[in-house]
């Protein structure tokens, strides 16, 4: 099977969020499968150094400028960049300027990329044709319906990693971007007046997936729909919304083989977690101290994610002894808080502002449980790292979280299926509750080791994935 992804980041090359995680991981693991698996992706700075050389496969003129289309193997998988620096050749963000600010032509950038994937499924690449074409997120949204606009030449799949970003674009672009008008109709792509790249995704695809079963099935709901409820209800009623749970990377998230770490570390023999998380005590100006519970936060610091409800449930983790470690950016509020807290508990709190992939590794191999409290979440990878680590997941029962944390229970302890801390409700006490559960399984370290035993077996490798596609693309 050919399949073309089309994403806008791509890790290790750049990365914003979960989104290049799974662009970076779910190629090469269905390659592994047996599939011929390319991705599409824009000329960022940041990609086209990391790629290097490349060919050109072809050039030509669109309602974007003129553009060239180039191809390169990397680590395996085969990538087209769209190379056209007038559109790509920014600093700051894929997204937004430098200020946070999102590019004012962002309708052409984006429209772009779906367009060349059309292009491609068109048969742009003399070499090479997709039969299914898999667009993810907003920013790749216009690429089904470019596609069925074009006769459907190819089959077409849309991943929602967070249905909360929509890709809203004034109507008066319809035209520069090449929509037939006919599409911009309440059963099509429009969206209260409106062009909603979204929306071209989820109206216009074959089938829509998202990254968790319970994400699935919430989506359909008001609560969790951002207004396109209606639309995934009635997928979901053609059986054409599926959830497909992301993976973790084992080549890049692996305490055995690890290089990131201070030491590397397994189930089997856990000694050497020690040293990690007395390396993060330090880092982050934490009391080096092996028996206090450390408490971990990597995540964007948004409401979202629910931080302001770690804020609330602090002063009783730090009453009980344990300690917090955050690294993150986000809510310019939340951040002053994290701050101020840090301040004010020298030695009990450590925050560091901003993203660093290798230190992220360091905290989730140092601390004793990472906490995401996420009011909703799509998938998560930060839980599953946490699961891979033997630093128990303490997440709010939603999303992704909901399909790979086991709770305590005493019920779940007894029959071996516990693998972290589950709480139900978006307040700080329904939180503190579940911190409180923490200290009480602390307390029995014996039952600790079990848990995290039990945890760093489960398999949440990209394989099951792949599969799921394959098997999805294959009955398209």
């Amino acid at each position: 099977m050919q399949v073309l992804h089309v994403c806008s980041e791509l890790f290790p090359l750049l990365k914003t969020g979960g989104l290049a995680d799974v662009a970076g991981a779910l190629p090469a693991a269905q390659i592994a499968e047996g599939d011929d698996v390319r991705v599409l992706i824009p000329a960022f700075p940041d990609v086209k150094k990391g790629i290097g050389e490349t060919h050109l496969v072809g050039s030509l003129d669109t309602f974007a400028g003129h553009v060239e289309l180039r191809y390169a193997l990397y680590q395996g998988v085969g990538i087209y960049l769209i190379d056209t620096p007038k559109l790509y050749d920014r600093p700051g963000s894929p997204y937004h300027d430098q200020a946070s600010n999102a590019y004012v032509d962002n309708h052409l950038r984006f429209g772009l990329l779906s367009w060349m994937a059309c292009e491609l499924a068109c048969g742009f690449d003399p070499n090479w044709k997709p039969e299914v074409v898999h667009s993810h997120d907003w920013h790749a949204g216009l690429t089904s319906a470019y596609i069925v606009a074009r006769g459907r030449p190819a089959k077409t799949v849309f991943t929602v990693h967070n249905l909360a970003f929509q890709g809203l674009f004034f109507a008066q672009h319809l035209q520069e971007l090449q929509i037939p008008p006919e599409f911009f109709q309440m059963h099509g792509l429009e969206f209260y007046g409106q062009i909603s790249f979204l929306k071209a995704g989820l109206f216009y695809s074959d089938h829509v997936t998202t990254v968790s079963p319970t994400y699935a099935k919430e989506i359909t709901q008001p609560a969790f729909g951002y207004g396109m409820e209606a639309l995934l209800l009635e997928r979901q009623s053609e059986g054409k919304l599926t959830g497909i749970l992301n993976g973790v990377d084992e080549a890049i998230w692996e305490p055995r083989t690890d290089v990131l770490l201070s030491a590397r570390y397994s189930a089997e023999d856990l000694r050497a977690k020690a040293v990690n998380k007395a390396y993060l005590q330090r880092a982050m100006g934490l009391d080096v101290d092996d028996s206090r519970l450390v408490f971990a936060v990597v995540s964007r610091l948004t409401n979202q994610k629910g931080l302001d409800l770690v804020l609330e449930g602090l002063p009783d983790l730090l009453e009980q002894g344990g300690q917090l470690a955050v690294l993150g950016a986000g809510d310019a509020v939340l951040q002053q808080a994290f701050l101020a807290a840090a301040a004010e508990h020298p030695g009990q709190v450590g925050v560091q502002l901003g993203y660093h992939e290798a230190f992220s590794h360091r905290i989730i191999a140092g601390a004793d449980v990472i906490m995401v409290p996420s009011r909703f979440e799509p998938c998560g990878l930060t839980q599953l790292y946490g699961l891979k680590y033997g630093t128990l997941p303490l997440v709010r029962r939603t999303g992704g979280l909901a399909d790979t944390v086991v709770d305590c229970a005493l019920e779940n302890l007894a029959d071996g299926t516990a693998s972290g801390f589950v709480f139900e409700e978006s307040t700080g006490k329904s939180l503190s509750n579940a911190i409180r559960r923490a200290f009480v399984l602390w307390s029995r370290p014996k039952h600790w080791r079990h848990v995290q035993h039990h945890a760093m077996g489960i398999d949440f490798g990209w394989k099951v994935a792949a599969q799921a596609y394959q098997n999805l693309y294959q009955r398209l």
